[in-house]
Parts: C-alpha cells; sequence; structure tokens
C-alpha cells in the first residue's frame, strides 16, 4: 500500500505538533515545517522513540511560511518526490499581544496579516495543485473564533480572515476537490491560549494529542 503524505504547517508546537506525531504514528510520512529547528527535532525523537510498528517518518522543513520562495521551493519538492499531498494541516498561527484596537502595535499588526492572513492565501494556490493530484486530497483548517472580541482585534480579524480563505476554497471545490475540511478544537493548554488566558486553570483543558486524534479521526 502506498504511504500517505501528509504536509503540517506550524508542526514544532501545541495542536500543530500533537498532530503531526499523530499522522506519523498512524504511518504516515509527514512533511513537519516550522521555524524552531529544536521543536522539530523534539517532534522526530517523540515518534521515534514511540517504536510503534508501522510508523511513519517526519521530514522535517524548518522554514518561514511567510518565505515564499522557501515554501514554493517545498511544494516543488514534494511534488518531485511524491507527486503529490494526501493531506495538508495548516495549524501555524501569530497570536499578537492582546491590545484594544485603538492600540494595536504595527509590527504585531503586520506579522499578524503576514503569518495568519497573507501566507495562507499564498500557500493555497500552491498546494492546491498537489492535493488534487490524488483522489482524495483534504486540507485541514483549525477555526479559533475571536473576531470581535474584545482585545483581540489583530488575531481575531485575520485568523477570521484566514477561516474566510478556507471557506471560499470549499465552496469552489465542493464538486471536483480537494476536501477543505475546517475544525474546531476544544480549549487546550497551548501556548496561544496561554497568551489569551493567563491565570487560566490549565488542568481543565483538553490534551492536544487527544484532541488531535478526535481531529484526525473525524477527518
Amino acid at each position: 500500500m502506498t504511504q500517505k503524505i501528509a504536509l503540517v504547517t506550524g508542526a514544532s508546537r501545541g495542536l500543530g505538533a500533537a498532530l503531526a506525531e499523530q499522522l506519523a504514528l498512524r504511518g504516515w510520512h509527514v512533511v513537519a515545517v516550522a521555524r524552531t529547528v529544536g521543536a522539530l527535532e523534539e517532534l522526530d525523537d517523540r515518534v521515534k522513540s514511540a517504536g510503534l510498528p508501522g510508523a511513519g517518518g517526519l521530514t522535517l522543513a524548518p522554514m518561514d511560511i511567510t518565505n515564499d520562495d522557501a515554501m514554493r521551493h517545498l511544494c516543488r519538492s514534494i511534488h518531485d518526490r511524491w507527486g503529490h499531498l494526501d493531506l495538508w494541516v495548516h495549524a501555524a498561527i501569530h497570536a499578537a499581544p492582546l491590545a484594544p484596537a485603538g492600540s494595536l502595535d504595527t509590527k504585531d499588526w503586520d506579522k499578524s496579516i503576514a503569518t495568519n492572513t497573507r501566507a495562507t492565501g499564498t500557500l493555497i494556490p500552491m498546494i492546491d495543485p498537489l492535493l488534487r493530484a490524488t483522489t482524495q486530497g483534504t486540507a485541514l483548517f483549525l477555526d479559533d473564533p475571536k473576531g470581535g472580541e474584545k482585545f483581540h482585534a489583530a488575531y481575531g480579524a485575520t485568523k477570521a480572515a484566514q477561516i474566510a480563505l478556507a471557506r471560499s476554497w470549499a465552496t469552489e471545490s465542493a464538486k471536483h476537490g480537494p476536501r477543505i475540511v475546517i475544525a474546531q478544537p476544544a480549549p487546550m493548554p497551548t501556548a496561544t491560549r496561554a497568551r489569551f488566558h493567563p491565570g487560566e486553570d490549565r488542568a481543565t483543558l483538553t490534551d492536544p494529542r487527544a484532541e488531535a486524534a478526535r481531529i484526525l479521526n473525524e477527518l
């Protein structure tokens, strides 16, 4: 049986890392993209140390998704090596510090747009042909509706724009593919949530590995 190929953008920590780990443990080959080399290596170590028979492997790709040339080269490399993608998981996100809309920091605003919105709009045309090259190509987006909430202007606006792009792609692809899935994860003790909910009792939150397993089981 041909091994399935997944691309996970934002695979270093949190739910992105948990999804990459779960996919590899289930026998997929995962191309894991993140800026932090050490975190990607830790992900690789966790998969290898599990020692599960039939587990897949990882290709570590330490790069920034806002670097168009790097991502274009990566997609070309995926095409040349495998000819397709079975799954794209887009978990990369920039969580700007909480701030009133009237006090947005320009650098945080620009980075939020670049990472959360522009990169998504740039990656979709690069990845769409790879997903179309197989019969059940799927793109998975992770919704986190914060639009309109106080102090979430930068994150909420750019995350909402990201999901709007995904919904348009889903509508356009409904008949001929690829399949676009937008999941809404349960609250988890991730670094992003800690930034938005300081002092929260993290013991009540869902473990990212359990949530990753649930989301993948429902694909």
